[in-house]
């Protein structure tokens, strides 16, 4: 690689493993599988596709889940959960009951619930993460799904769950206290006050079957909800000792054509990360708590919600009509890529995470009915990061040039971090410019005599590239020869995301 030209600006930052932020999380590369468009059926379920297997479920979708990495799923919603009757979802398919679902304006023949989901999560090898309706349920039925899930035997609802031929209990960890209870368009919205109460209630109950469950309270559905921080701080006054997670959702989508404020949204993320950190953290203090809440950011992705809120909704009740199918393209990804970034960069608060959602609804794999599944532009940096993360999160604080947005002012052009376990450190690394390279210089002398293992580079000339059923490789990492060691530097595309691997 030849030195930069004086045209070629140029970023700096040092790899220095005594700059410890927090151990990666295996949690953050969780995913979340929703009752909502075609995420559930002709996604993760199929009977009778070519793949499927004796349970129905697509091997295909199954074998793509393994690619990416994916740690943790949260289910069954989502807006979907807080009308959900969880019992209409298991035992004889046949015998169960079609149900319209609010949420979306569908129907739903309850084809698939907890136990196939079970399931489906063993195969996928992945931990589970189940959520309960706090919007026209309460107490006693969240207390009812605990029961059937988690007692092994010896109950009305453990036998029922054995009966339907899950003799072992699911023993599910991690619960969600509702979904999203301070938006209006959620079925059984509630006050802060209202929900925390009616959450605390249900913790303390839940706890009495099973002390050593993880609980996730609701947190802001957005950073620009009326309520935002002021939520946070009622909740957690209501639930602090009992719960151990804060929710956080996100989405992000480019505006009018704005794609150098799009590449610098993971600006709003950070904020929002540290105003909930803020928030917990003064609740902690005033009730003199030597308990530390997390941030379960479940929620996060690039959707273009403007899109669906622009369309009719249907007349009809469909089963499983596509929904919020949006197709990604080069810079959707790099922007997921830089998402991810500043989820590890707080991985001393943020111990969980859900990229929202799996499969066709908002999701890194796409399917057809019947058909192909193929990975989206924003599969790459997902699968990366969760397989090369390792070990420790590295603070790294790089210099370099500044640009400007129009909706968050000046903000740098590199967003990076770098993981550092025993056998290997790796550097992400997203350059936002839409039109120029970076070329970026990394200090390695703290980690002694490493080599580059490899490096790629998620980018091309066509920003808005998409990858298709017929194309599905046209946009995916390759590899960056535009590197030199020793001092160690790479030059970085205009709008890419890209990986660099060190080893000794």
């Amino acid at each position: 690689m030849p030195a930069p030209g004086p045209e070629v600006p140029t970023a700096r930052l040092t790899l220095d493993p005594a700059f410890r932020v927090a151990p990666v999380r295996r949690r953050t590369f969780g995913t979340f599988v929703e009752h909502l468009g075609r995420c559930v059926y002709t996604g993760v379920y199929e009977p009778g596709h070519p793949t499927a297997d004796e349970d129905g479920f697509r091997g295909d979708v199954l074998e793509l889940a393994r690619e990416l990495g994916v740690s943790t799923v949260r289910y069954p919603g989502g807006n979907f959960v807080s009308g959900y009757r969880w019992e209409d979802g298991v035992g004889p398919v046949e015998s169960r009951p079609r149900r319209l679902d609010l949420a979306w304006h569908s129907t739903e023949p309850n084809l698939f619930g907890v136990d196939e989901f079970m399931r489906w999560a063993r195969k996928a090898g992945v931990e589970p993460m189940m959520a309960v309706n706090l919007g026209t349920r309460g107490v006693a039925e969240a207390l009812d799904l605990l029961e059937y899930c988690n007692v092994p035997s010896g109950t009305a609802l453990s036998d029922m769950r054995v009966a339907n031929g899950a003799k072992e209990p699911h023993d599910i960890r991690m619960w969600c206290l509702g979904n999203e209870m301070d938006g209006p368009w959620q079925i059984g919205h509630k006050t802060a006050r209202e929900y925390g109460r009616l959450a605390a209630e249900t913790a303390r109950a839940m706890r009495m079957i099973d002390r050593d469950i993880e609980l996730v309270a609701c947190g802001s559905s957005g950073s620009s909800m009326p309520t935002f921080g002021a939520w946070e701080a009622t909740v957690l006054e209501e639930t602090y000792d009992l719960v151990d997670f804060i929710s956080c959702h996100a989405y992000y989508e480019e505006k009018e054509g704005d794609l150098g404020s799009f590449l610098a949204c993971a600006t709003d993320m950070e904020h929002f990360i540290s105003s909930v950190v803020a928030t917990a953290d003064h609740v902690r203090a005033r009730n003199g708590s030597s308990k530390r809440i997390d941030l379960s950011f479940d929620e996060w992705n690039v959707w273009y919600l403007s899109r669906f809120q622009a369309q009719e909704p249907p007349r009809d009740w469909p089963v499983a009509p596509p929904l919020l199918e949006d197709h990604y393209h080069l810079a959707d990804a790099v922007v997921l890529g830089s998402l991810l970034i500043t989820l590890l960069r707080h991985s001393d608060r943020v111990t969980a995470a859900c990229l929202a959602q799996l499969v066709n609804v908002i999701a890194p794999i796409m399917t057809e009915p019947g058909g192909r599944a193929w990975r989206q532009t924003t599969f790459h940096p997902f699968a990366q990061a969760s397989a090369h993360a390792r070990g420790e999160v590295l603070r790294v604080e790089p210099s370099g040039p500044l640009y400007e947005t129009a909706e968050f002012g000046e903000v740098p052009v590199l967003h990076a971090v770098a993981t550092h376990a025993e056998d290997e450190t790796t550097l992400f690394a997203v350059n936002r410019s839409t039109s120029a390279p970076l070329s970026l210089e990394v200090d390695t002398r703290a980690l002694g005599a490493v080599r580059v293992i490899e490096a790629t580079t998620l980018s091309g000339p066509d920003v808005y590239a998409r990858n298709t059923a017929d194309s599905p490789g046209r946009v995916a990492p390759r590899p960056n020869a535009d590197i030199q060691q020793d001092p160690l530097r790479v030059l970085l595309p205009p709008v890419s995301w890209n990986v660099i691997r060190l080893g000794r």
